[in-house]
């Protein structure tokens, strides 16, 4: 019988090998103001994010490098993408507060999302035909005044041309505003813009507001297993031990990501907290199932010692957790290859913390309740060695 409690101090190790560099760089991300360590998408941080395609495939990330800082936007980053795109990330939200100009109002107004706002990132689609037609015929005195709607062609057409030959989630380029104003210097000095596909832009105020939301769900999350675990199994030790098996795993993801940001430009978006909290009840997940094992080995071994005990659970529940976190995993992987960019980072994220969570479980959980039961014992030792009262020698 494999022996998981007695290499205990092996696997402890190995664990701090696997947290040790990310907490590094984690720690290193408010010591070089952001530029190791973590990095933080709009989202966190605030600004824009602008994907566009010149008509001029020779155009370099150099040279509209070159115009943003002309345009006093020096902080911006411009990286050119496998499929042509070259995607501007830039810090300056004032570029996502333009206004539409006077003429473009009424064919940019019904075109925007529901309930969205240029300012807030909506993404905008191309102005429909049907409204411009409809503009059209009010502007012409005969049509207006027509008592029957059939009677002007353009009038007529407004009703029918709307639902059906409406364009989706085509992002027009901007042409009023700080951002109308790069755009136009874009393309004075580099050729007209031939395609854009993502045009996002985050405030300050939303930013603060994620960043604030995403540390509340975590520490709520985490407070609320620790609470339930230690109610459900009559005993803090399942719930402090457990935490500390969550806190490993969040190390482990975090400080990945913290690495290869710093290597490799990697960010960390929304979706990131999402990806968090599913690794977290996933990894709770595994530890209770080897709980709740030892608590049943406890009442039907009751004398043994809890080492024992805690070592005849994990191997009883091995099998089980492999064989669920390998289901996941596959899964994962499935996505992560064919999955497409746009969930490349959270279903990493979501498959390094997985593994993280079924290693920290069996191997981290269950020998930190052997090692505080065994100090506990320890201490009550000495404690009732003290109590005794000593005999005197007779002479």
């Amino acid at each position: 019988m494999f022996d998981v409690i007695g290499k205990k101090r092996y696997f402890f190790a190995f664990s701090l090998l696997l947290t040790i560099p990310g907490l590094f760089f984690i720690i290193l991300t408010p010591l070089t103001n952001g530029d190791a360590g973590l990095q933080f998408s709009i989202d966190y941080t605030g600004g824009t994010v602008w994907e566009l395609k010149f008509e001029d495939a020779a155009v370099t990330p150099d040279q509209v490098k070159a115009v943003l800082v002309a345009q006093d936007l020096p902080d911006s980053t411009v990286v050119k993408t496998s499929d042509g795109f070259l995607l501007i990330r830039t810090s300056a939200t004032p570029l996502g507060q333009a206004q539409p100009s006077p003429t473009a109002a009424p064919t940019l107004a019904p075109t925007l999302a529901p309930g969205a706002t240029q300012g807030t990132g909506a993404v905008l689609s191309t102005p429909s035909p049907a409204p411009s037609a409809s503009d059209g015929a009010s502007a012409s005195p005969g049509a207006s005044s027509s008592p029957e709607p059939s009677a002007s062609p353009s009038a007529s057409a407004s009703p029918s041309a709307s639902p059906t030959t409406a364009p989706v989630a085509v992002i027009p380029i901007p042409s009023s505003g700080p951002l109308g104003e790069v755009a136009t210097a874009l393309q004075a000095e580099l050729g007209p813009i031939a395609d854009q596909r993502e045009l996002t832009t985050v405030g300050a105020v939303v930013s603060a507001d994620l960043i604030n939301q995403a540390i509340l769900l975590i520490l709520i999350g985490s407070l609320g297993i620790l609470l339930w675990i230690t109610f459900r199994f009559h005993d803090v030790k399942f719930g402090f031990t457990a935490l500390v098996a969550l806190v490993h795993d969040v190390l482990v993801v975090v400080g990945t990501f913290a690495i290869l940001g710093t290597f490799f430009g990697v960010q960390i978006d929304a979706l990131f907290v999402t990806a968090m909290l599913t690794i977290i009840g996933f990894s709770v997940h595994d530890t209770i199932v080897v709980f709740d094992r030892v608590r049943e080995n406890k009442a039907r071994h009751a004398g043994e010692p809890i080492a024992a005990i805690v070592n005849h659970s994990i191997l009883q529940t091995f099998g089980r957790s492999i064989n669920t976190s390998l289901t996941v995993v596959i899964t994962l992987t499935a996505l992560l290859l064919f999955g497409g960019s746009a969930i490349y980072y959270f279903v990493l994220a979501l498959l390094i913390g997985i593994v993280s969570g079924t290693y920290s479980s069996i191997f981290n959980a269950s020998p930190l309740v052997v090692v505080w039961q065994e100090w506990e014992d320890r201490r009550r030792g000495r404690l009732a060695a003290a109590g005794r009262p000593t005999r005197r020698a007779s002479s």
